[in-house]
């Protein structure tokens, strides 16, 4: 089990990242959603948490992939890309199923990315 930590001035958060759906920026603050559907708030922005990531997970950051300005996701969890619609999907096929608006450009991306890695 591959663990993750963020540190504030109040708290310090451990997580296991295979539990980890996505991370959703919001100004200073980033949003980390986990499978379970908890939301934990760290005092980081975006590219602060995407910073830590690859500090503490080397290459196993790999496995996350920023979408924009606003999402890190778990590449594991992408369960459908709609260019169309503009929606990508995350899922675990089980327990959750996350709907998050992403731009045509960066989904396509992601999809080039997917089908070229064969995640």
């Amino acid at each position: 089990m591959l663990q993750i930590y963020f540190n504030s001035r109040d708290k310090l958060i451990r997580l296991d990242i295979q539990k980890i759906v996505y991370f959703e920026g919001d100004g200073n603050y980033t949003y980390i959603v986990t499978a379970n559907k908890q939301k934990v708030c760290i005092t980081l922005n975006l590219s602060h948490t995407e910073d830590a990531l690859a500090a503490q997970l080397g290459e196993n950051a790999k496995r996350f992939m920023r979408i924009g300005k606003r999402f890190i996701v778990n590449m594991n969890y992408i369960y459908q890309i709609d260019i169309q619609k503009q929606v990508l999907m995350l899922s675990d096929c089980e327990h959750f199923v996350f709907q998050m608006p992403v731009s045509k450009e960066a989904l396509k991306a992601v999809k080039e990315l997917v089908i070229k890695t064969k995640i």
